[in-house]
């Protein structure tokens, strides 16, 4: 096992991105199949299978997509904002809940919705962004304070995605809501 984890290591430390795209989509399909595993094992009767054209579109999206972004973008944080002073992590907890979230959220939504080929791939966003932001920002701001105080940068991105692992969760449970019809959306 010693010699697994080194060689994990040596292979993180080497190829930093990969390494976290690997570990950050994975852990991101294990939560959207997690969800799938409750609700169509658990709770549907008869059971479902599991629905692999979705775990194929989270593994796009949590190795392909966020995993380089939240790899430059804590890197970039990390660089301009050294340090673990009180000021510098309130410094990174607001410019990563108000300044990279909303994106996120938006490339979510509307990626999935284009990759699921929806009528209108922005429709899910407008109704799902307000309410799902407010959530990130329950459960993130705790979060990426100990991120900011107590990991080291090269696992920066692991620990988010270990993190995210709950998180997507809770966005594949939102994912999962009804949307209003257009003909009945405010």
């Amino acid at each position: 096992m010693a010699t697994l984890l080194q060689a994990f290591g040596r292979f993180f430390t080497k190829h930093p991105l990969a390494g976290n795209g690997l570990v950050y989509g994975t852990l991101y399909v294990g939560a959207e199949f997690s969800q799938q595993t409750i609700t169509r094992k658990f709770l549907t009767n008869p059971p479902q299978d599991i629905d692999r054209p979705t775990l194929g579109r989270y593994a796009i999206m949590g190795t392909f997509v966020y995993s380089p972004i939240l790899y430059n973008w804590y890197k970039w944080l990390d660089k301009t904002f050294p340090g673990t002073a009180k000021r510098i992590i309130v410094k990174k907890l607001l410019l990563d809940q108000f300044l990279l979230t909303p994106p996120l959220l938006v490339i979510f939504f509307t990626g999935m919705s284009l990759m699921e080929r929806q009528q209108s791939i922005t429709e899910e966003c407008r109704q799902k962004f307000m309410p799902t932001f407010a959530r990130s920002c329950l459960f993130w701001i705790p979060a990426q304070t100990l991120n900011f105080v107590l990991v080291p940068p090269k696992f920066r991105v692991v620990y988010v995605g270990s993190c995210a692992f709950a998180w997507v969760n809770i966005l594949c449970w939102v994912k999962r809501q009804k949307m209003l019809s257009s003909s009945s959306a405010p």
